[in-house]
């Protein structure tokens, strides 16, 4: 486990996850975490979700492998997710195919409210490369599916290697407060019930320490 602290006020720590995941946890904010996953893959780097702003991606880069393109995956639209997707305009962003136009449509208001939370430039990047369903790299062996939940535009990304599963914000940001406010109830469970299906044994998510699978076990007890 490494710690440390890069630009002003950002602070953060750095957990490996099994053999090729890297977890970048940020405490920034009195009221949550933010995580963001970079999964080393054998042709792309996957960077999942990007942050408050150029300054959340600084440290992240120093630490990718240069000789693999980057592949960007918002999870969903929320600003704490995307705002640092122009450092990498340039490079593939993927997203569910609502999630690219709610940010387009929400993009002005959601800055307006929340740039106090910003760190670094801010540019809006939309997503480049959208799906519906399920998009697959068989040589990279990731998986991107369509899990509505926190937001109707969720999807989730499979490590099939490491049996490793990133839900974005489709668990609550502690352990205290596991299950989050959803697009609607029936669409939530149908997504649990998925994750139910997949094989994994770690739980990555946007404002929460890492989990076992047994965690969706528990939040469908809960509802």
């Amino acid at each position: 486990m490494i710690t440390a602290e890069k630009g002003v006020g950002l602070i953060m720590k750095v957990q490996k996850v099994k053999n090729r995941g890297y977890l970048f946890t940020f405490y920034n904010s009195p009221d949550w975490d933010l995580n963001i996953h970079l999964i080393m893959g054998k042709k792309h780097n996957f960077l999942i979700d990007t942050g408050l702003g150029s300054l959340c991606m600084a440290p992240i880069i120093e630490n990718i492998d240069n000789s693999k393109p980057i592949i960007v995956i918002n999870t969903h639209y929320h600003w704490d997710h995307i705002w640092g997707n122009g450092v990498f305009k340039d490079s593939i962003i993927i997203s569910h195919k609502l999630c690219r136009e709610i940010i387009d449509s929400k993009w002005d208001d959601m800055l307006n409210k929340n740039k106090h939370y910003s760190y670094g430039d801010v540019e809006k990047a939309l997503p480049n490369l959208v799906f519906e369903k399920e998009l697959y790299f068989p040589e990279d062996k990731i998986r991107i599916i369509y899990t509505p939940g926190h937001t109707i535009d969720c999807i989730s990304v499979v490590d099939e290697e490491e049996k490793v599963i990133n839900v974005g914000d489709n668990i609550g940001d502690t352990i205290d407060g596991i299950v989050p406010d959803v697009c609607e109830k029936e669409l939530y469970v149908d997504t649990l019930l998925k994750y139910k299906e997949i094989d994994f044994n770690t739980c990555i998510s946007g404002h929460n320490v890492v989990l076992g699978k047994e965690i969706i076990e528990k939040i469908i007890k809960i509802l």
